[in-house]
């Protein structure tokens, strides 16, 4: 079905490995395609409670493929960008929670890939850089405007200015990840995650990760708006009055 990637699902867990490891996992045309459709079947698929994306190999994707934007002009170097920001975009915008299971290279697009997903957590291996402008280029996917939200203005600009790579640990002092793992704890602790993530009141989990979303897009007020919809929402759901019985009646709620 797909040419370089595996989707998989455990349970409700839906887990997408790039597989293009004789290339680091570079971000290529056929990769983007492959992603492209991945997502759309995520997206149909209503059992999911969270999706985990990785990379196969040593590499989570270090980068996109030099080689064919070599020949790009200005009008085929917007349409990459444009083509990359929408998949980004459409990943960020999932109503399932989305972890970056970091295990090696996340450079460029790899690092904007990883930026686009909900949670990032890295393997000790793991490397983080937007090395674009030692190419001749910027960044083309988004990854200007969510690194600066992420880790602040002024570690952007001298991540993205300077071209430096950094290592898991210091990306987790940025807060570009949340937490760092041993490279073989890695995929245990990312489904441990998601498990946890994907076993609460899922109506619940949307609403809140679409709060956290849209807040970020704007103003506070407009953002605590938005949210005291989704909290009203939540009062339609069958979750919501289980919860809250088997809490006032001191029970235990075994499952949603």
């Amino acid at each position: 079905m797909y040419q370089t990637l595996r989707y998989e699902k455990q349970e409700n867990i839906g887990i997408l490995t790039i597989n293009r490891p004789e290339a680091l996992n570079a971000l290529n045309s056929t990769v983007i395609g492959d992603l492209e459709q991945a997502i759309t079947e995520v997206e149909k698929d209503a059992e999911l409670g969270a999706l985990i994306i990785t990379g196969e190999g040593r590499s989570f994707v270090a980068g996109a493929d030099i080689g064919e934007q070599l020949p790009l002009d200005v009008a085929g170097g917007r349409k990459w960008g444009q083509r990359g920001s929408a998949l980004m975009r459409r990943i960020e915008k999932l109503e399932i929670p989305t972890i970056a299971a970091v295990n090696g290279f996340a450079l460029g697009g790899g690092c904007e890939l990883s930026m686009a997903c909900d949670i990032r957590l890295a393997s000790e291996k793991a490397k983080f850089g937007q090395p674009e402008v030692g190419l001749g280029i910027t960044p083309g996917f988004g990854g200007t405007q969510r690194l600066a939200r992420i880790v602040g203005i002024s570690n952007a600009m001298e991540l993205i200015l300077t071209a430096r790579t950094i290592g898991a640990a210091e990306a987790k002092e940025l807060g570009l990840v949340s937490h760092v793992y041993p490279p073989d704890e890695l995929m245990d602790k990312a489904l441990e995650l998601a498990n946890a993530i994907a076993s609460n009141a899922q109506v619940a989990v949307r609403q809140s990760k679409a709060a956290i979303r849209r807040g970020l897009q704007t103003d506070i007020y407009t953002g605590a708006a938005y949210e005291s919809e989704a909290f009203g929402l939540c009062f339609a759901t069958e979750d919501q009055k289980d919860a809250m019985r088997a809490f006032v009646n001191k029970e235990k709620l075994t499952s949603f």
